[in-house]
């Protein structure tokens, strides 16, 4: 969830002290937060320069295909984002370090294609951290010897119905036969807030799991799933529709961050910062819908 508050922190990043050339960084703004973009589009709806200098912008529109992660190997189809109105401190701007003065809130379209969540979890970084995860046979698989297990060749589908598949090999260190669990299970969304795995069957070896084991596991995963976790760091996240269709996710959901969001106040600082200066380019003068269909 600390994508929402990286990608929105970005988009305070590229308000100048000057406050005359906003529109003109924003692109460039946005491509810093990433390793690669296919295609991009930011279009600012900008209050004449006396109004940004008390710190209103009207409102922002982002639209993006092909976003490349920097810190993982993760790719992002399509981002679509429009801001409401947002209100900056003017001392902040002056500053150079521009902050919120009323939470900002915005609309967000998200959509994951199939083939780029299995090659996330291909990658090195996903292969060396189940490289360091080890499984006790006893503690976890109910087998008497003593084995350690390692995960290997995670693989991912989307189904019909709302579900989703999942499976990963279970390969013990003397090398023997893998154990291969599958994992299916639906998705819900409860009141935007909450998305909770249901009717999740698990099997290893092409025999089911028992299905209290499986309850107390999902229980434990729908808990940590639960968006109203993150409302105490100033992060609020509401989903507003999730469509799971053949080989795509699209999630659309409603973000506010408040002024004191610990996540943006990490992503501004001088200290944390990781981009490099930004230039100046020409924002999109066509509708922001028409570049990336």
């Amino acid at each position: 969830m600390e994508f929402f508050s990286f990608l929105l922190s970005g988009l305070l990043g590229f308000i100048t002290p000057a406050g005359v050339i906003v529109d003109t960084a924003g692109e460039n703004a946005i491509r810093s937060q990433f390793s690669d973009v296919e295609k991009l589009q930011v279009r600012v709806d900008n209050a004449p320069i006396h109004q940004l200098l008390r710190g209103k912008i009207e409102q922002i529109r982002i639209a993006a295909r092909g976003l490349q992660l920097k810190q993982y190997n993760f790719r992002i189809d399509t981002l679509e984002l429009e801001t409401d109105k947002i209100a900056l401190l003017p001392r902040s701007i002056q500053q150079g370090k521009p902050k919120l003065k009323k939470p900002l809130q915005a609309g967000i379209r998200l959509a994951f294609t199939q083939a780029d969540i299995n090659k996330f979890l291909q990658s090195a970084d996903v292969v060396n951290l189940l490289a360091k995860l080890d499984v006790n046979s006893k503690n976890y698989l109910n087998i008497n010897e003593d084995v350690v297990y390692k995960f290997e060749k995670p693989q991912f589908q989307i189904l019909d119905n709302n579900r989703l598949f999942f499976q990963i090999e279970l390969r013990s260190e003397n090398d023997q036969k893998p154990l291969l669990i599958k994992v299916e299970t639906g998705i819900n969304i409860n009141k935007g807030r909450q998305i909770k795995l249901i009717e999740t069957l698990v099997t290893v070896n092409e025999e089911q799991v028992a299905s209290q084991f499986v309850e107390e596991i999902v229980k434990n995963l729908n808990q940590r799933l639960d968006l109203r976790n993150w409302e105490g760091d100033g992060l609020l996240i509401r989903i507003l529709k999730l469509n799971i269709r053949p080989s795509k996710l699209e999630i659309a959901a409603f973000v506010q961050i408040k002024p004191l969001n610990t996540f943006v106040k990490k992503r501004l600082s001088p200290s944390a910062s990781s981009t490099k200066p930004l230039t100046q380019i020409q924002v999109i003068s066509q509708p922001i819908s028409e570049g990336v269909r």
